[in-house]
């Protein structure tokens, strides 16, 4: 039996509909795929953390704790309450930056070059120097610049302050809600900053070598962008589509009905 005219053009105005309407492959979505896991024991990863070096450009806190409150108070600037609030431009602000010279300025001691110390060698360096001029202190020094920028197809794409020395990769992208369904876990860009300006290198989060990666690790500054994949451009055109479609079918129903 063949069937009507309206019938036949609504039947291939649904087909067409439902042929542009990309679906994302379950197989890209999980990260760190691999055979090897299994669930009776777990698979050990080398990979030490590298050893982050102070740049200019980055913000110190440092905290001077000794027998006399008066004499350490002068290297505090930044308050406890500061320290708890963990307003980035608060802390900013009542930070030590290391100038282009590489250089802090603490009072009474002067200019201290951190540049290329990683922080327990920029500790150690200025609880020497303070130890100059008042006995007994403890100092305590933590990165207060430590923020990375995640853009793309995540959920909560922005700017983000870290206060965890080992931050990795997923720890990051867990900071801005995960990758959306339809973001390329095969093709991460991780553009990170250096003393000759910046690099960058494409990380797949589907790959267990991740875990092995010298990139696993986030660093200050450090920015991952998450392109989208084919099937959100697919998406976004059959959406616009299908108010066409619609417009088309009710026309499709008019002609039919005035053909009748």
């Amino acid at each position: 039996m063949r069937l009507p005219l309206r019938s036949r053009l609504l039947f291939f105005l649904v087909v067409w509909a439902v042929s542009l309407q990309s679906c994302v492959v379950q197989e890209k979505l999980p990260y760190l795929q691999s055979s090897s896991y299994s669930v009776k024991a777990p698979v050990a990863v080398p990979n030490p953390r590298p050893n982050y070096r102070l740049q200019p450009g980055d913000v110190l806190s440092i905290r001077v704790q000794g027998a006399d409150p008066k004499l350490t108070e002068p290297f505090n600037i930044t308050g406890t309450q500061i320290m708890n609030s963990g307003d980035p431009g608060t802390l900013y602000m009542t930070g030590y930056p290391i100038g282009e010279d590489g250089n802090i300025s603490l009072p009474t001691v002067g200019k201290l070059k951190v540049q290329g110390l990683d922080i327990n060698q920029a500790q150690a360096l200025v609880q020497k120097s303070i130890s100059n001029y008042v006995l007994n202190v403890n100092v305590l020094l933590k990165l207060l610049s430590f923020k990375v920028t995640i853009l793309g197809e995540v959920r909560a794409p922005g700017r983000y302050f870290i206060y965890n020395p080992q931050a990795t990769i997923l720890e990051g992208l867990g900071m801005a809600g995960d990758l959306t369904e339809f973001g390329n876990r095969e093709n991460v860009k991780l553009v990170r900053q250096t003393l000759n300006g910046s690099e960058v290198v494409l990380i797949n989060l589907t790959d267990p070598k991740l875990l092995q990666s010298p990139y696993y690790y986030l660093l200050p500054n450090d920015a991952l962008y998450v392109e989208p994949l084919k099937a959100r451009t697919t998406r976004a055109n059959a959406g616009n589509l299908a108010l066409v479609f619609a417009g088309v079918s009710s026309i499709v129903l008019l002609l039919g009905f005035i053909l009748k």
